[in-house]
């Protein structure tokens, strides 16, 4: 019970943190399992690091080690990843230059074949990416999937934030097509604009359809806000939960309600109930309902902040959605294939920091504080295991590219010792590590430093 009474952003850091070590634990296994099956020694097998990233000989301390084995087993003071020190091999915690001063071992990672090495070394990013299937197949198959097609929002839209109004949404507006291609579904549609580089959409306004040209620099300033959406279904006003001793607590609306007027001004959306609540802040307002078919009529006090203390049903409990169920044998090639969906849509984001003009870097990339933004702020569980398979279809990619000092890099330096018989040179390998730390560390200060930044600024 204590959990569900702790605050929103606590919550969301809870579920990151507990998202995060889920997949780290899971991508080191990948690793460690197919070193011990190929009989290589494990060193260490770390949640979170024991030193400060990237300096293996800075701060090092645990929070809980065991020994089992030839194996520590520990958790670490520094929450920006995880790894398996496996013997033999250079990595963040020993490099080829030390290893270089003592003679392999036969059950080293160096003396193994390249094609154990290989295995070992993809093993982390297979789990990833199987891990995602079987989430996704998992949460198919218990919630199927539930979809608002464009068609079905009768109402038109609700508009949620000032870019909408700045490319000239209204409420009420009917969203036709995407760049002349008919509208999918809502939930989609944000991402729809993003990945295709929209240019316009056309509307419905008041029975007449025009088109909306996007100006210059929209697309750049829908990413930059990391918004999940700018407008929402237009729904009437129907009550849900209230709070305590709020203003419409107290004056008696109840669950099921639904709002028709406030001050005799008629109210049949939630947009127009919005904008009388916030017209009168700190007055009294006369609200008349539809209670069960019923007019009634209720008194009550708006908040100085200009809240009235209720919150009204969701579209989804109003608007005619669509489902699409899935057995249990169906639902797995279905989520094979949302997880390399997923994985195409990524990789087609990234392409657009080099291919768009409207994507800038500095906008797109984020760290742990835009990623912990993502989380829902209740325990809500079908969103995180969502989140978590996409973030670990994430993590694969990021981590099979082709920088040293990630997976990838190794695989590159394996792959080139297999075609040509004979390993990458020393200095080579060393040179190339010190780059990619470069890269990596570089990277995690840029992203992590833009969102100190808008945190401040925004």
């Amino acid at each position: 019970m204590l959990l569900f009474a702790i605050g929103g952003t606590a919550t969301k850091v809870i579920l990151l943190i507990l998202s995060l070590s889920i997949l780290i634990v899971l991508h080191e296994l990948g690793h460690f399992i197919p070193a011990k099956l190929f009989g290589t020694r494990v060193h260490k097998f770390y949640l979170f690091f024991d030193f400060l990233f990237p300096f293996p000989n800075v701060a090092n301390f645990t929070l809980f080690k065991k020994k089992i084995g030839d194996t520590e087993y520990g958790l670490g003071w520094f929450p920006f990843g995880g790894y398996v020190q496996i013997a033999g091999m250079a990595d963040e915690t020993q490099d080829a230059e030390t290893l270089n001063n003592s003679e392999p071992q036969p059950w080293e990672f160096r003396s193994k074949p390249a094609w154990q090495r290989l295995i070992i070394m993809i093993g982390g990013v297979t789990v990833n990416m199987v891990l995602a299937m079987v989430i996704f197949s998992g949460l198919l198959w218990k919630y199927g999937e539930e979809f608002l097609p464009m068609k079905n929002m009768t109402n038109g839209i609700m508009v949620v934030d000032s870019l909408a109004y700045e490319i000239g949404l209204q409420n009420g507006d009917k969203i036709i097509s995407i760049d002349h291609q008919p509208a999918g579904n809502f939930e989609e549609f944000q991402k729809d604009l993003v990945l295709n580089e929209a240019k316009n959409i056309t509307i419905e306004r008041n029975g007449q359809q025009q088109d909306i040209n996007f100006k210059e620099g929209f697309l750049s300033k829908i990413m930059k806000q990391k918004k999940a959406t700018f407008i929402l279904p237009r729904v009437p006003s129907v009550v849900a939960q209230m709070q305590e001793a709020s203003g419409a607590s107290k004056a008696g609306l109840k669950i099921g309600d639904k709002i028709t007027a406030i001050n005799a001004v008629p109210t049949p959306f939630y947009d127009n109930v919005k904008d009388q609540i916030t017209a009168n802040k700190g007055k009294q307002i006369a609200v008349t309902v539809d209670r069960n078919g019923q007019p009634v009529e209720l008194k009550g006090e708006v908040s100085k902040e200009g809240l009235f203390g209720f919150g009204t049903q969701s579209y989804a409990e109003i608007l005619k959605t669509e489902r699409v169920n899935y057995n249990f044998a169906a639902a797995i090639p279905a989520g094979i294939e949302k997880s390399f969906s997923t994985l195409g849509n990524y990789f087609k984001s990234l392409k657009m920091l080099f291919t768009s003009k409207e994507v800038k870097v500095k906008d797109s990339l984020g760290g742990f504080i835009s990623m912990g933004k993502m989380f829902p702020d209740t325990f809500d569980w079908e969103h995180f295991w969502i989140l978590t398979a996409t973030i670990s279809v994430i993590l694969a990619f990021m981590n099979i590219l082709p920088i040293p000092m990630l997976d990838g890099g190794y695989v590159v330096f394996l792959l080139y010792e297999m075609v040509r018989g004979k390993p990458v040179p020393d200095k080579v390998q060393q040179y190339a590590q010190s780059i990619g730390m470069f890269i990596i560390l570089g990277l995690l200060l840029f992203a992590n430093g833009m969102d100190v930044i808008r945190a401040i600024f925004h």
